[in-house]
């Protein structure tokens, strides 16, 4: 093994022993509420391994208004590893295994996407600090292993990892837009379609069995995501704790996600040249979760590599560890926040916890204009997009 191979290495498996000490301050008291606020350890893990009888061996999907709220991979991912043990403990040091296994593989495929800063993302604080929180690295690698195999041109590799990682985690499927605008920028019209219908393949098959066994349970995911209100950690809640009460969530929100899809369109047609799917995915991804009715703690997670993957120059390193020091405040900040709100004698305001919501995308919309403005440092020589949409226009007096 190379001496990089052999740092990369030594500094994933040291990140995963720090988040581990970090969450194991609430092993001690069974992650009781507000300890596990006021020690910021609180896990998906054991919480819901009680909370939706995986500690008797339910079936994920079998109740209605209980099933698990999560596609039906990391369902299968909680139920099988609820089978070794009735012990919450026990169940959070065996999903914590694997996590840190999917974390140092990550970290490796990162290296082999953008070796110039893969370095980053075992030292990334915010990343350390939400490694346990939930399930969603089995989602992630899978993610990253399309990029990877999709900036290859290993289409089909690519299309069935990103098939199962939507499986997994829904939010993979924004993907679909760049991946669908560099094939056509490429005139590979085929390839788009046997990609896209190769996705829909994979999922459906993942899928089917639980839509024709368990429709509603397989669903209540996508039914408590569509009902949602303004939640944790999003613009909208920021907005409705500072006073800002807004009618018609859903549809501001779906507003505002298609104002952003727009935008993003609009920014790949300016980009001279093809851009990568590395190159783009943190742009795109960042700005849906700008708009969304939530951001959760570990959405970090998600984001991190795909802004590791996405720089291009030293000098926008400035921007990326202002950003990871806003996701760390925050991190800090939900945790109190929720500490005063379930009991604390002590913790954050309602307005303190929005002000820092509010800090926490504005460094994120901050990398985000860092890395689009120097996608966009030379621009399309054939004109831009409103060229293109407005174009037709120039016949008429």
């Amino acid at each position: 093994m190379a001496l990089r191979s052999r740092a990369l290495l030594a500094l994933a498996v040291l990140a995963s022993l720090i988040s581990f000490a970090k969450f194991s301050p609430c092993q001690g008291t069974t992650w009781a509420t507000p300890d596990q606020y006021i020690h910021a350890c609180y896990s998906d893990l054991p919480s819901l391994f009680s909370a939706r009888g995986l500690d008797k061996n339910q079936w994920p999907y079998t109740s209605d208004a209980n099933a698990v709220e999560y596609p039906v991979l990391t369902g299968m991912v909680m139920f099988a590893t609820a089978a070794f043990t009735d012990s919450p403990i026990t169940y959070f040091h065996i999903n914590a295994f694997f996590l840190a296994l999917l974390f140092i593989g990550l970290v490796f495929v990162v290296s082999r996407i953008k070796p110039s800063f893969s370095y980053l993302l075992p030292v990334a604080p915010a990343m350390i600090a939400s490694l346990y929180i939930n399930w969603d690295l089995w989602a992630i690698i899978t993610m990253m292993l399309a990029i990877y195999w999709f900036d290859r041109k290993a289409y089909l590799y690519s299309a069935f990892a990103i098939g199962v990682s939507i499986s997994t985690k829904f939010l993979p499927i924004f993907l679909l837009l760049p991946i669908a605008f560099i094939l056509w920028r490429h005139n590979r019209i085929r390839e788009l379609i046997k990609y896209f219908i190769t996705v829909v393949g994979v999922w459906t098959a993942i899928n089917l069995p639980f839509i024709v066994t368990t429709p509603t349970g397989w669903f209540r995911f996508y039914k408590l995501n569509l009902e949602r209100e303004a939640d944790w950690g999003s613009l909208w809640l920021a907005l409705d704790q500072l006073g800002l009460q807004l009618a018609n969530l859903n549809y501001l929100s779906l507003l505002l996600l298609l104002i952003s899809l727009s935008a993003i369109a609009i920014f790949l047609f300016e980009i001279k040249s093809t851009p990568t799917l590395a190159s783009v995915a943190f742009i795109l991804m960042a700005t849906v979760m700008v708009a969304s009715k939530v951001y959760s703690p570990q959405y970090v997670l998600w984001l991190t590599p795909l802004a590791i993957i996405a720089l291009t120059h030293a000098k926008d390193l400035p921007a990326f560890w202002i950003w990871q020091g806003s996701e760390i405040v925050y991190h800090i900040a939900i945790w109190q926040h929720l500490a005063l709100v379930t009991g604390a004698t002590f913790g954050l305001s309602a307005q303190i916890y929005a002000g820092l919501s509010i800090l926490r995308i504005a460094a994120s919309l901050y990398l985000l204009a860092t890395l689009a403005k120097r996608a966009l440092a030379t621009r399309n020589p054939q004109g831009n997009a409103f060229d293109l949409l407005f174009e037709a226009s120039k016949a008429y007096p």
